[in-house]
């Protein structure tokens, strides 16, 4: 009895309604993670790129799909046998070609048509550098100096990279093209597989002799100081570009960018959070009560608040436009939020004690008579605190 077949469908992990592009796509990352070149000796691999195979050789097929919606597995028994397919399956008709020319340029280091040697002009690489921002630089912007290592043409060869009197070859491995075509063997035939000419690195040319100056890459390594306009507002992990100053062209190209990073510094007292800048602000428990004016300290420098009298711990203060500009527009600026602490004095004079304890007394006598003796009241008995009530408890 024949062994039980998977459905196509979920073979390859996909819906009923699945287009020719989503079957293309599905069926190539199988056959990526599968193929028996990269799981040598590995029978059940083996078996899981068959088995997609065969599906996908199904489903890409208008006529055998609609035979296999219609009637499943039933279509295709006893039609095939030994056509040259995997266990007895018929494989004429499916087209392989552009996936196995992907997935052979993946697994041999060419990458197929992504993997083409562009004789074009072609833009330079970037080049990342970072830079470290104070808090207060980071929100009002500044200008910053950098150190940057650039190549530029090397003037002795004028950027060829060959001997002064002598002049690049046409490579001979690729003939000028800069890419040469592989042919590989693979399940369903011969595969061709277009890749960067290993020789000439897809130049297309060849340096006999090289530029004594630049060793014949045509390019000459120099420091040089860049200035950095850093705009108000930025934020810890943003980036400047500034256009054509990274790597140079290839064949007439414009040079990259080069990418300035900001690392911004702690401040000892604002948190920022977007546009918006945090901090707290100790105030003495006879600010809170009888209100006062305090100075607060912004980006801006020190402003004038008065604290209304009966202020409470953790009271939200709002300086509206004292906070971080917006990178877009410097006129539009974020707001400084402060919270108000209300400190405990811990080193109390004598004095400071007993006007305290006066206060308390006039304001409910929260105090009690816990660790200090109870004043005795005018009927000439003790008033009686916590502890004398637990006491008499006890004793009854």
């Amino acid at each position: 009895m024949a062994e039980s077949k998977r459905d196509y469908y979920e073979v390859l992990g996909v819906g009923r309604d699945a287009d020719a592009a989503t079957l293309k796509k599905a069926y190539r990352q199988i056959a990526k993670k599968y193929h028996p070149d990269m799981n040598p000796g590995d029978a059940e691999a083996e078996k899981k790129f068959k088995e997609a195979s065969e599906a996908y050789a199904v489903l890409s097929d208008p006529d055998k799909r609609r035979q296999y919606d219609q009637f499943g597995h039933a279509a295709f028994e006893g039609g095939a046998g030994g056509a040259g397919g995997f266990g007895g399956f018929d494989f004429s008709g499916a087209d392989f070609s552009d996936i196995f020319g992907d997935i052979f340029g993946d697994l041999f280091g060419g990458g197929g048509r992504r993997g083409r040697a562009n004789q074009g002009p072609m833009k330079g690489m970037n080049i990342r550098k970072s830079v470290r921002l104070t808090f207060e630089e980071a929100v009002f912007g500044c200008e910053k100096e950098l150190d940057v290592v650039l190549k530029d043409p090397c003037p002795k060869c004028n950027g060829t990279g060959a001997k002064p009197g002598t002049s690049p070859e046409t490579c001979p491995k690729c003939g000028g093209k800069g890419q040469v075509v592989y042919t590989q063997q693979s399940f369903f035939g011969t595969v061709q597989n277009v890749q960067t000419c290993p020789d000439c690195h897809g130049t297309g040319k060849i340096i006999r002799e090289k530029c004594p100056d630049c060793g014949g890459t045509g390019y000459i390594s120099s420091r040089k100081k860049i200035s950095v306009t850093i705009p108000a507002g930025i934020d810890n992990g943003q980036s400047v570009r500034i256009r054509e100053k990274g790597e140079p062209g290839v064949n007439g190209g414009p040079r990259g960018d080069l990418l300035v990073e900001v690392v911004v510094s702690r401040h000892p007292i604002f948190q920022r959070q977007d546009m918006h800048i945090f901090s707290t602000v100790p105030i003495s428990f006879a600010q809170a009560a009888l209100g006062a004016d305090i100075r607060i300290k912004t980006v801006d420098g020190e402003v004038l608040y008065t604290v209304k009298p009966g202020t409470k711990t953790d009271t939200k203060v709002r300086l509206k436009g004292k906070g971080v500009p917006s990178v877009r527009n410097a006129q539009v600026r974020g707001d400084h939020y402060v919270t108000l602490v209300i400190q405990t004095p811990e080193h109390l004079s004598p004095e400071a004690k007993e006007a305290l304890r006066r206060f308390d007394e006039l304001s409910g006598g929260t105090l009690g008579t816990s660790g200090e003796k109870a004043e005795e009241p005018k009927g000439g008995k003790k008033k009686k605190g916590f502890m004398d009530k637990v006491k008499e408890a006890f004793e009854e």
